[in-house]
């Protein structure tokens, strides 16, 4: 980043709020353009970014992308008036510099909707399989060859000699397939693999389902979702929820034993969060188990999702189960 901009976003930083600096060449704040989250303050979504010998804008709130240059303009005529005079006097560019208005476009869908397998209804294993986990065959696929077929895609495997049939979660977002999870049906070293086919998108199963204006349920698996009204599943560790401005309530499994769990339920009520701490009534591992069990899962969900100091109480006695 050059130093007519990192001047520039040193003068401007103050009206930024919640404006830090997260490394070099990169800074974060609140979006000034969209007023980023209504529901939470300390969300910030705005980024300062470099690109090549650029400094981009960018939101992951309204979506807006646009360069420092119109960011600036759009902020303060005067402001960047003077910051065009000094681009030019020290020669960083050798082109005017246009400042046009920033331009909100949203991009057609780059992958089809529609997917070339057949429903796991038509595959006999595929929904034994389903059915003995209560789940739905209709709303899953089938892959016979499913390291060949997710190549088709987007070349992913170098290796298709050991391929195997999966059941085929696909996951999508604003109406657009962005990846797909295959579970394997027989005994595996894998037993999911997720395959996101773009990477600036998030990693959540069931984002097109849900109704923003009430309570998110966020649990650990796609399958687990569907046993919950108005939920959505991270299909990885590394799903980001920083950018959603929902209520979220996490329903992490069943299992005290487990440091992972236990891990991600103290964070979360750390950051003042909803979390669901299961009674100690229910030994069952996750929720598939407890639906198998014959539970009303919701039911128990709703009347045991707790915050702050009853979050940390319940959460003090289950992990000593």
């Amino acid at each position: 980043m050059d130093f007519v901009d990192s001047k520039y976003i040193g003068i401007l930083s103050p009206r930024l709020l919640k404006f830090k600096k997260v490394k070099n060449n990169l800074y974060n704040f609140r979006c000034p353009i969209c007023g980023d989250s209504q529901k939470n303050k300390n969300r910030t979504r705005g980024y300062f970014y470099q690109v090549k010998n650029n400094t981009n804008f960018k939101c992951h709130n309204c979506g807006i992308n646009v360069s420092f240059n119109n960011f600036l303009k759009k902020m303060d005529v005067n402001l960047h008036k003077q910051y065009i005079f000094e681009k030019f006097k020290e020669g960083k560019t050798g082109k005017k510099i246009v400042s046009e208005e920033p331009k909100f476009n949203f991009k057609k869908p780059t992958f089809n909707t529609k997917i070339d397998l057949i429903k796991a209804s038509e595959n006999e294993n595929a929904k034994k399989y389903l059915e003995s986990r209560k789940l739905n065959p209709y709303k899953f696929y089938y892959a016979p060859t499913f390291k060949k077929w997710v190549n088709s895609l987007k070349k992913t495997f170098d290796n298709v000699y050991y391929d195997e049939p999966r059941i085929v979660i696909p996951i999508f977002y604003q109406k657009k397939l962005i990846g797909i999870q295959g579970r394997s049906l027989g005994p595996s070293k894998v037993k999911y693999i997720t395959i996101m086919l773009e990477d600036d998108v998030p990693k959540i199963y069931g984002l097109d389902e849900i109704d923003g204006t009430k309570k998110v349920y966020v649990t650990e698996g796609p399958f687990d979702s569907h046993f919950i009204g108005n939920a959505i599943a991270m299909c990885g560790s590394d799903a980001n929820l920083s950018t959603l401005d929902y209520q979220f309530v996490y329903v992490y499994d069943n299992e005290p034993r487990n440091r992972e769990i236990v891990s991600k339920i103290s964070t979360a009520i750390s950051n003042n969060e909803l979390v669901v701490i299961w009674p100690p009534n229910i030994t069952d591992k996750d929720i598939n188990d407890m639906i198998l069990s014959g539970l009303d899962v919701q039911s128990v969900v709703e009347l045991n999702t707790y915050s702050g100091l009853e979050a940390k109480l319940k959460f003090n006695i289950w992990k000593k189960i």
